[in-house]
């Protein structure tokens, strides 16, 4: 197993349980005690997790998994997910997409669907999100709007008034989120308060919202809120969200497409 190979199961594993010891993910991982040492050390360098006597825990309850290492959870999910937002897009639409690995799962479906591989602009897509802005840059077809701002390493996201600025001066038909958490009483919400109000800008900006998400996101809450349920027009989601929970969502205006 290679070293970001061995971090990112290091990293999930810390995510779904909060800590983890040295002889536990040894075990897990097959590598020696010594090696998982040397990881949590140079992970804790990076602060992506806190070094404890015998293991690691992770920061809080604001802890954010980079999205390069975000990439591998619930994916099969995540990709139907997006072939089925991609499918509510129409040609020739005004398309904002923000970060994440579900919307950028969204990006991939949108660049090879059929009916889109033209136009004058077959789609326009405004992004904070720098890489999805590479992977659709390739595409003549598809006009590319990227927001100024300061990166955020975590989640390749621009924030700040400098993207306010841009999105302050467009509209676009859809906004295509991706969240951290949806709850029917607190709303769509993210870990920073930066991106979620850049976020929200561009809901704010839209015509009709559609949020991204796992059933893993749905019932939970996180720090910083981006929209209320009732700025959200349709919830894209897996098959494995529980049926009272698709109830509320429904009840509070929402449509819910299972995939």
């Amino acid at each position: 197993m290679s070293r970001d190979a061995r971090w990112k199961a290091l990293l999930e594993l810390l995510v779904e349980r909060g800590r983890l010891d040295v002889e536990q993910a040894a075990a897990e991982l097959e590598v020696s005690a010594a090696t998982i040492r040397r990881d949590f050390d140079q992970l804790a360098e990076q602060q992506m997790l806190v070094r404890t006597r015998g293991g690691a825990v992770v920061h809080g309850v604001s802890y954010e998994l980079p999205l390069r290492y975000k990439t591998a959870r619930h994916a099969s999910e995540k990709q139907r997910i997006a072939t089925a937002v991609a499918g509510l897009i129409a040609p020739g639409e005004a398309v904002g997409l923000t970060g994440g690995t579900t919307t950028t799962e969204v990006a991939r479906a949108l660049a090879v669907r059929g009916d889109l591989t033209s136009g004058s602009p077959a789609l326009t897509v405004v992004t904070n999100a720098l890489n999805i802005a590479n992977e659709l840059a390739v595409r003549p077809q598809f006009k590319i709007v990227v927001t100024g701002g300061v990166a955020r390493p975590q989640s390749y996201e621009l924030i700040g008034p400098l993207a306010d600025g841009v999105l302050g001066q467009i509209t676009v038909d859809v906004a295509v989120l991706g969240v951290v958490a949806l709850d029917v009483t607190h709303g769509a919400a993210a870990h920073d308060e930066a991106e979620a109000a850049i976020n929200r800008l561009l809901c704010e900006r839209a015509e009709r919202v559609v949020v991204a998400a796992d059933s893993s996101k749905l019932g939970q809450r996180a720090f910083a809120r981006i929209c209320p349920v009732e700025s959200v027009d349709t919830l894209v989601t897996d098959a494995a969200a529980g049926a009272e929970t698709v109830r509320r969502f429904e009840e509070a205006g929402v449509r819910v497409l299972l995939v």
